[in-house]
């Protein structure tokens, strides 16, 4: 399969440039970029179902370049409900150093990273208005999707000039670089469309482009921070156990979509595991080859599998199979409290505040509702000691069938 097709089959072209893309794509090496603003200090994954785009690309001989808007980032891309919050230029410069070396990581170190602060920081803007708001129409800016809908609520000069600084990247990586392509979501086509209009203008030359569909949830949210469901590339800040457990809950009608986009399976091996799947879907083979494809892909073969056998245990019940590391990163969000050796199990309840009352921890104890490290606890006169703990700390505590806490019995 060529790689246009391939592309096209999964998913990743909706709006192009340039009426001989595909010939680019298929028979040429081009050099092409991918840009982001240093918004925060990690990516996330809507944002590595780009970079995976562009090493589909790399993987077929085109030259990828990766932006990182040092400068872009002090204005900040329109967003189509209010204007983004000025960050100070220190929070920018840290971000930046470490997107870039997050996503030299994800590459290998086989990647051209740039940061457009290094050529937009000494243009005066004068010549800066005179080379380049001059060849942009101020009614082409208006008719920009994000642009119209901002103008009802109100849009600041700074915002509103943002088209130019990113059409000015792409002339100045056309110019310097030979970069002739732009690969972004599909929410970037009005900056993309700006940088081509200033390509052919003042240089005379074609540049080509292509957006990708924005990734979306099953709530129809794309995957980002704005949205609250953001699932970071920084391990520190989103497990891989967190990255697994979420795609393993995807649903049937996305996950399809996800394997194309997420995974470098090939057209056989996804329809393959697409069948198998649908001849038993509670067993969620796809989801699961989604979940350890991705994280094998970003953080490697341990990742997944450690990932991979956390969830089996907890899903069989076996916490005492996993280490005292791993319980910490599987129970990261839920409730956690700290107790003294030798407790009763109702002072533990109570004081713990999983259950309001001595009154109420009774009723659960008695009921038979309260495991610890998957032991239930019937007897109410149960003394709570290290001798039950994992690592002689640890202790995962069940009420009901779904309400976890995790304890720490002091030293």
């Amino acid at each position: 399969m060529k790689l246009y097709e391939e592309l096209k089959w999964r998913g990743l072209i909706k709006d192009e440039a340039g009426d001989d893309l595909k010939d680019k794509l298929d028979n040429e090496k081009v050099t092409f970029y991918w840009g982001t603003d240093p918004s925060a200090d990690s990516l996330h994954i809507g944002h590595y179902s780009s970079l995976l785009t562009a090493k589909r690309l790399a993987k077929r001989g085109h030259h990828p370049i990766l932006l990182i808007g040092g400068a872009t980032g002090m204005i900040g891309d329109p967003r189509p409900t209010s204007e983004r919050e000025i960050q100070s230029k220190e929070v920018i410069k840290e971000n930046t150093l470490k997107i870039k070396k997050q996503v030299e990581d994800i590459f290998d170190g086989n990647v051209e990273v740039v940061n457009n602060y290094d050529w937009t920081k000494d243009i005066n803007i004068l010549d800066f208005l005179r080379d380049i708001g001059k060849h942009v129409n101020v009614n082409y800016i208006i008719n920009k999707d994000i642009i119209k809908r901002r103008l009802d609520t109100g849009i600041t000069f700074a915002e509103f000039t943002y088209t130019l600084l990113q059409g000015y990247d792409f002339l100045h990586l056309y110019e310097s670089k030979n970069c002739i392509m732009q690969v972004e979501g599909s929410d970037q086509w009005g900056n993309i469309t700006t940088g081509i209009e200033l390509i052919s203008k003042k240089l005379n030359k074609k540049a080509y482009a292509f957006t990708m569909p924005l990734i979306l949830d099953s709530n129809g949210k794309k995957f980002g921070k704005s949205e609250g469901n953001a699932l970071w590339l920084d391990k520190s800040k989103t497990s891989s156990y967190e990255i697994y457990q979420y795609l393993i809950n995807s649903s049937d009608e996305k996950v399809e979509e996800y394997l194309k986009v997420y995974t470098f399976l090939n057209k056989e091996e996804i329809e393959n595991i697409m069948n198998d799947h649908l001849k038993s879907p509670e067993k969620r083979l796809a989801q699961k080859t989604l979940a350890r494809e991705l994280i094998k892909d970003l953080r490697g073969e341990d990742e997944a599998k450690r990932a991979e056998q956390i969830s089996e245990s907890l899903f069989k019940g076996r916490v005492k199979d996993l280490t005292k590391e791993e319980i910490e990163v599987a129970f990261k969000n839920v409730s956690t409290f700290s107790i003294e050796n030798d407790i009763n199990i109702l002072d533990m309840l109570t004081s713990s505040k999983i259950a309001s009352s001595k009154r109420e921890a009774r009723e659960f104890v008695s009921a038979g509702s309260i495991t610890i490290n998957e032991s239930r606890i019937t007897d109410l006169e149960f003394t709570v000691s290290k001798d039950i703990a994992i690592d002689e700390e640890i202790l995962v505590v069940r009420r009901g069938k779904k309400k976890y806490f995790l304890g720490k019995i002091k030293n």
